[in-house]
């Protein structure tokens, strides 16, 4: 080799190490900056997944963060485990930067563990559940947990005269059914006259497995995800009501909008008046209109995590403008993740990587438009839960300490 080839070469190894550290992430491109998300856009709850879509898009419209301006992918998973591994997989194919605002907690539990082999953040995703809380890879959530919703109802109702053992459930089978009842089983915990509920709670959470039968156990009816079929779990109410001689008066739901919405209506039509609870996932808009349908409309609470949608906070009131007709509680946290999103890229420097992305995060506080968000302790922004009662009107906030009854 020539001598002058041979510094060439040495000169070229030298710099090998330079020109990797400094290159950039995938999804980090000159004027651009790629992000995804994998989300139900044309099954069974494909409302959640179509509003948080909508929300996002909203939010990202025409911005442009530190010269780059924010692509969104998107891939439809039907709220299905399986199907959200491969539209994962295909995804990670375009190397977008992150993932972000994707729906549900059983897709969560299948493409959490792919994106954190691969080191992608999961920014604000549509779930409450404890295995993002905090999880395993770089994960920033936006909205409070379902542990915290639960809480929050039954909270209020035994504020209210409520017996402990007069509250039930009504969950989706599932991992996200499940992290419903750990819910209510903290809730419960060491409330008098809620000792048999417990341990039967316990039971529920130690059965493994895909659609355990866990109906007929305690104060919970189960339904299998993706169906409409709530007589085995109103038949497991009354086996409880019966077992235990009480009457239950308050019915936690976690579930998606169909499903619970079929489930009020049989209660309704079997003569059971019961106060029926939702979490916030299960979708305002849809699921208000799924009552309807099924003419149960009374005795209905929801538990939301974005302020309400009447709000005065700068935030709110431009989120109001940019959804116009698609403005809901919904769209609203989809559009909360996307402006959230946009203030960390921000603050991740001019050439941004996941690592600096995720610090720009952890251990700070935000202000979007009036709403606050604190990363100070933990990867949880927001611990906001309001409770509403479904209307004439739509959904209305209780006051504090007010009950439905």
């Amino acid at each position: 080799m020539k001598r002058s080839n041979l510094f060439l070469a040495v000169l070229s190894g030298a710099m090998l190490p330079m020109a990797v550290a400094t290159a950039a992430d995938p999804g980090i491109e000159p004027g651009l900056v790629r992000i995804a998300g994998v989300m139900d856009l044309e099954g069974r709850s494909r409302g959640l997944g179509q509003g948080m879509k909508k929300g996002i898009e909203a939010a990202i419209k025409g911005q442009i963060i530190n010269g780059r301006k924010i692509e969104f992918l998107t891939a439809n998973d039907s709220y299905t485990p399986t199907k959200t591994v491969e539209a994962t997989k295909a995804m990670l194919q375009q190397s977008p930067f992150l993932f972000i605002g994707n729906v549900g907690t059983p897709t969560a539990k299948v493409s959490l563990p792919i994106l954190a082999e691969a080191n992608v953040p999961a920014v604000g995703f549509f779930t409450g559940a404890g295995l993002l809380r905090p999880g395993k890879g770089p994960i920033l959530n936006y909205r409070a947990s379902y542990v915290q919703e639960t809480a929050a109802v039954i909270d209020r109702a035994l504020e209210n005269g409520v017996p402990a053992n007069t509250i039930c459930a009504y969950v989706q089978n599932d991992a996200y059914g499940m992290a419903g009842v750990t819910g209510i089983l903290k809730a419960l915990r060491n409330k008098p006259g809620a000792e048999a509920a417990v341990a039967s709670l316990e039971e529920v959470l130690a059965m493994s497995g895909n659609n355990p039968p866990r109906n007929g156990v305690g104060p919970v009816g189960v339904y299998q995800r993706n169906t409409f079929t709530a007589r085995p779990g109103f038949e497991s109410l009354k086996a409880w009501e019966k077992s235990q001689n009480t009457q239950c008066r308050v019915v936690v739901t976690v579930g998606a909008y169909q499903s619970i919405a079929k489930f009020a209506g049989y209660s309704r039509y079997k003569g059971r008046d019961w106060v029926i609870s939702a979490v916030s996932f299960t979708g305002a808009e849809n699921f208000a209109n799924a009552l309807r349908a099924n003419k149960a409309t009374n005795n209905i609470l929801m538990t939301q995590v974005v302020p309400s949608l009447d709000s005065s906070l700068p935030l709110v009131s431009e989120a109001r403008k940019a959804l116009g007709e698609d403005y809901g509680y919904v769209t609203l946290e989809g559009y909360i993740v996307g402006k959230l999103f946009m203030n960390i890229l921000e603050q991740s420097g001019k050439q941004p990587t996941r690592k600096s992305f995720m610090n720009a995060a952890l251990g700070k506080t935000f202000d979007l438009g009036g709403l606050k968000l604190d990363f100070s302790n933990d990867n949880q922004a927001s611990d906001l839960v309001v409770l509403t009662r479904l209307s004439d009107q739509g959904w209305i906030s209780l006051k504090d300490g007010q009950w439905i009854e």
